[in-house]
């Protein structure tokens, strides 16, 4: 059930009432979870719907068996992309290698998913829509807790008390600043920037990825498809810089100066850029924090364990918390719900969030040095098999949860 206008009562009172901030894959797969278990779910979204569209992302391990048993295993198989090449390049445009995409990300072929994002959102939201409230085009302004409940004032200016409050509502999280305080304590900035948007595919690519770098910066074209690409202009940056990341132009300018002398595409990237509307620019980084929970609110995804995009992880992530998070409330209160999922959650977070520490050296060298081992090793690579599924990505093995629609202990 949808409202975009206001928010209402769920009819539906069989269930404990829970709030989730943010429609990401995160809060929609744990909307999911909790409506099977028997909670009467309201979902939140600041955007007027669905966020669809977005750069492909993966799904592999554990997070495998999680959409498995949502039923949307054979839906996200049809959606694969199964990109096939993966080729560096040198400053000057020469080629370094080609290997298969699974060589360098750990990832397993044959069983590993790679879909656009918006064809994941579009089968979680499909999943549950039809059995929980989603409003549309407002979010959280302030929640006060008490022994009792969360009172929430929402920005359209409803009013309304829920048991328990979920932040899903991504690495920069409102919910999480309410909180727990503000970003910069959790904060782990990994000395990158990061800018992702659309352009016509003018150079011919198809299921692959062309990679260009010199110390300090990359440049990446991903084609999905023939008719267009996704770019990735990525840099070093020693510290954030924190006045570009809320004004688009002085982002533009900063990326068309660390990008100014580059060959390559790039200048046809650089000019795609200044055309777009759906250009994405960030610091890489992660949200570390020494817990998820306080009182009757929990996050979950990007909100508390953002891995960046270097781990290939985020999405697998968010897809196994929210079925943790949700499973462990399926027969325990608030209290120790939240605790078990944090005991059984947070080493697979760890060793994922740990892949970063050789990520961002192996994609992205910043200094001649590094440059060129990273060369040798790849070319190495290429004349070898294709290396083993990491096994970080599989760290974790699925608990079963007993589904139950009702009778929930609300201690």
């Amino acid at each position: 059930m949808t409202r975009t206008d206001q928010l209402t009562d769920l009819r539906n009172t069989s269930g404990r009432r829970v709030l989730i901030s943010g429609a990401s894959i995160a809060g929609t797969a744990l909307a999911f979870w909790l409506n099977r278990y028997g909670y009467a779910v309201t979902v939140v979204e600041r955007a007027g719907t669905v966020r669809s569209g977005g750069y492909p992302i993966d799904v592999r391990g554990t997070a495998l068996e999680v959409v498995r048993r949502m039923g949307l295993l054979p839906r996200l198989r049809e959606a694969h992309i199964d990109l096939r090449r993966l080729t560096f390049l040198d400053g000057d445009g020469s080629e370094v290698a080609s290997v298969h995409p699974h060589a360098v990300t750990g990832g397993a072929e044959g069983k590993d998913l790679e879909v656009r994002r918006g064809d994941l959102t579009d089968a979680l939201y499909g999943a549950v829509r039809d059995d929980v409230e989603f409003v549309f085009g407002d979010s959280i302004d302030t929640l006060e807790q008490s022994g009792s409940g969360v009172d929430v004032t929402f920005s359209g200016g409803r009013e309304r008390t829920f048991d328990m409050v979920f932040g899903a509502d991504g690495a920069h999280s409102r919910t999480r600043k309410e909180v727990f305080g503000p970003e910069s304590r959790f904060h782990r900035y990994l000395g990158y920037c990061v800018a992702v948007f659309t352009m016509r595919n003018t150079v011919g690519l198809s299921h692959e990825t062309v990679l260009w770098n010199t110390p300090g910066r990359a440049a990446a074209l991903y084609a999905v498809g023939d008719d267009e690409v996704h770019a990735f202009l990525n840099f070093a940056a020693p510290e954030p810089p924190f006045d570009a990341f809320a004004d688009p132009d002085r982002q533009r300018d900063l990326i068309i100066a660390t990008f100014a002398d580059a060959g390559w595409e790039v200048p046809n990237m650089l000019a795609a850029m200044c055309e777009a509307d759906d250009v994405f620019f960030d610091g890489v980084s992660q949200i570390r924090m020494p817990r998820w929970s306080s009182g009757r609110v929990a996050l979950v995804g990007d909100a508390a364990y953002a891995p960046s995009f270097l781990t290939g992880q985020g999405s697998s992530l968010a897809l196994v918390g929210a079925y943790m998070l949700a499973g462990s409330l399926a027969v325990r209160d608030h209290t120790t719900g939240f605790a078990a999922y944090e005991n059984a959650t947070r080493e697979f977070v760890a060793v994922n969030q740990g892949l970063v520490d050789n990520g961002g050296a192996t994609l992205f060298p910043t200094t001649v040095e590094a440059l060129e081992r990273r060369n040798a090793g790849l070319r190495e690579l290429s004349a070898m098999p294709p290396a083993q599924p990491r096994p970080a990505h599989s760290a974790l093995t699925l608990p079963v949860f007993t589904p139950i629609r009702g009778g929930i202990d609300r201690g």
